[in-house]
């Protein structure tokens, strides 16, 4: 019997019982508008979660801050940082060791504006700022798009509850250039200034980072608009470490480092250590947790659809076990049976899957303007068409097969 000659039929007997294959094509239609949309949601997460942050072996750093040292002149305080230091690079397994201000992906630091003159009205950007004490390119491996590093000369030290100097020169970040600079080539050179007003303090850029998270990682480029100063500072509110331990060592690392400091220390210190492993896990948490619900969702959503399938089918075979009998007395056999449901369920969810993905096409342009998201790709709407399909075969498999084993003596018996 041929496919051709089984489909009138078929939409004849839809027609008769039109309300449940209505209601599974609406089911798969709104489906996969769901489908396609939070998969590539999930995409565009999972994506936030593992950009890099320009930090290179991120597994082997840690931030080490100590909290409540006694008040102290400008020199004895820049004494106690460089012991610190001296200390903490004599653990074994402690590859190296630095002065910084904040790191990236802490959720803990200082942003401030730049901009291209002092007017207090012109148009600034926001930048997450860097004070370094000495070169984190090494320490952090982070790599140059343009310019240099700065030089030993160009360190400063400053008590900033005293000095107002600020830096000649800064290192900032490829995202940060394109804003300040858009459609320029080159950076370096140029001068920016800090803040606004006659207070705002111009500095020369030599350097141009290819990539430095800011301390939030906010979703864009936004989350990559740093700047690096270099300034060994006093009177800050804590003395702040980043330190790089050598591979598999780090967990061992911060026990020593922490176990030193406080013997070396002629008074109790508070001392709190991060890895920025864990910075990463906390700050991305949310974004995670989003994408393993909109996960669990679209597995709901393909079980109840099945599910769905399963159960119109199913009836559907209980209420047409004579016309079934009938035509198996006809001498229709069992694999025409089968291609029988087959067929009427794939016309019912390829019907469902063209009304679905006009209507995931019309959500995903109600996300794009209310939260800013992309366009969905069409691989996903593809992909999520071939899943229902797939789905519906699978669903009708096993009600085909039991309506295709009646017998016709058995489905045609009188009750």
């Amino acid at each position: 019997m041929k496919l051709n000659l089984e489909i009138r039929p078929i939409l004849s007997a839809l027609m008769r019982s039109k309300t449940g294959a209505i209601l599974v094509a609406i089911q798969v239609a709104i489906s996969l508008a769901i489908l396609a949309n939070a998969v590539y949601i999930v995409k565009l997460r999972m994506d936030i979660v593992s950009r890099p942050s320009g930090v290179a072996e991120e597994n082997e750093l840690f931030s080490l801050s100590i909290s409540n040292r006694k008040p102290a002149e400008h020199a004895e305080q820049l004494a106690m940082q460089r012991q610190d230091e001296i200390t903490i690079r004599g653990v074994s397994g402690v590859k190296d060791v630095v002065r910084v201000s904040q790191t990236p992906l802490s959720w803990s630091g200082s942003t401030t504006s730049v901009g291209l003159d002092k007017k207090a009205g012109s148009a600034r950007s926001y930048a997450s700022v860097y004070v370094t004490a000495k070169s984190l390119m090494k320490i952090w491996g982070l790599k140059l798009a343009d310019g240099r590093d700065f030089s030993p000369g160009e360190y400063m030290e400053i008590d900033q509850n005293t000095s107002k100097e600020f830096p000649s020169v800064v290192i900032i970040t490829k995202a940060l250039a394109e804003k300040l600079f858009p459609g320029q080539a080159n950076a370096v050179g140029k001068t920016i200034y800090f803040g606004s007003g006659d207070d705002a303090d111009p500095t020369r850029i030599i350097g141009v980072l290819d990539r430095l998270q800011t301390h939030g990682a906010q979703i864009g480029l936004k989350g990559e608009q740093s700047v690096v100063l270099p300034i060994r500072m006093s009177n800050d509110p804590y003395s702040k470490y980043s330190i790089r331990a050598a591979p598999d060592q780090r967990e061992r690392v911060m026990k020593d480092v922490e176990m030193v400091l406080r013997k070396a220390s002629a008074t109790p210190l508070i001392i709190n250590m991060r890895s920025m492993e864990g910075d990463r896990s906390r700050r991305y948490q949310a974004d995670r947790g989003l994408a393993w619900m909109l996960i669990v969702v679209c597995i709901l959503l393909l079980l109840v659809t099945a599910s769905g399938i399963v159960g119109i089918s199913s009836l559907w075979v209980t209420q047409r076990r004579k016309h079934i009998g009938v035509r198996r007395a006809l001498g229709a056999r069992r694999v025409d049976i089968l291609r029988y449901f087959l067929t009427e369920n794939l016309m019912i969810t390829s019907f469902g899957i063209a009304s679905g993905l006009a209507l995931a096409v019309a959500l995903n342009q109600l996300l794009v303007s209310k939260l800013e998201l992309t366009k969905l790709p069409v691989p996903y709407l593809l992909g999520g068409s071939v899943i229902f399909w797939i789905l519906g075969i699978i669903a009708v498999v096993g009600p085909a097969a039991r309506a295709a084993s009646i017998s016709p003596a058995t489905a045609t018996r009188s009750t």
